[in-house]
């Protein structure tokens, strides 16, 4: 049986390795990706940010590593994508190009991309010639209109995130 010492340890380590991963995370993200431990995560955030182990400026929790550094938006916007799965998700992580994140959900693997504006010819060029994947592709864009621009092998699903973190999932008719 765990301690609520040993408990707590293991909820910090995995809450610094999540905000080190994405870089900067909203506190309604870092809330979201623990499902069902809103009280137990809000004391963890206080606890680390008074420990100096995190740091909250202009509304998102960064560590030291990134304090300073360039923030990845696409990656940003993903993690709201991810969190919309959470109850779900197994085991996700930061992907390799030109995926931002790759997550593990009811028996299958997702990729979670992003095809910038005026990228879409660039974006499904590199995608076909991937060759097989297994993995289902959540395309990610900045605007509807780039949806039917896209032939993307194992696209399950198209989406767009506001700046305010709201996703509004599509289908390719």
């Amino acid at each position: 049986m765990k301690t609520r010492d040993q408990s707590y340890s293991q909820e910090a380590a995995s809450l610094l390795r999540d905000i080190s991963m994405y870089q900067v995370l909203t506190r309604e993200q870092v809330l979201r990706l623990y499902p069902g431990k809103r009280e137990k995560i809000n004391e963890l955030l206080i606890y680390l940010t008074k420990q100096q182990r995190l740091f909250y400026e202009d509304g998102v929790y960064r560590t030291a590593l990134v304090k300073n550094g360039k923030v990845d938006k696409a990656l940003f916007s993903a993690v709201w994508v991810l969190v919309d799965f959470m109850d779900r998700v197994e085991y996700h992580a930061v992907a390799d190009y030109p995926a931002k994140i790759i997550f593990f959900a009811d028996g299958a693997v997702y990729e979670i991309i992003h095809v910038e504006q005026g990228k879409e010819a660039m974006m499904t060029s590199i995608l076909a010639a991937a060759g097989d994947n297994p993995s289902r592709r959540l395309i990610m864009v900045d605007t509807p209109e780039q949806i039917n621009m896209l032939d993307i092998p194992n696209a399950c699903g198209y989406c767009t995130v506001s700046p305010d973190g709201e996703v509004q999932y599509y289908q390719k008719e």
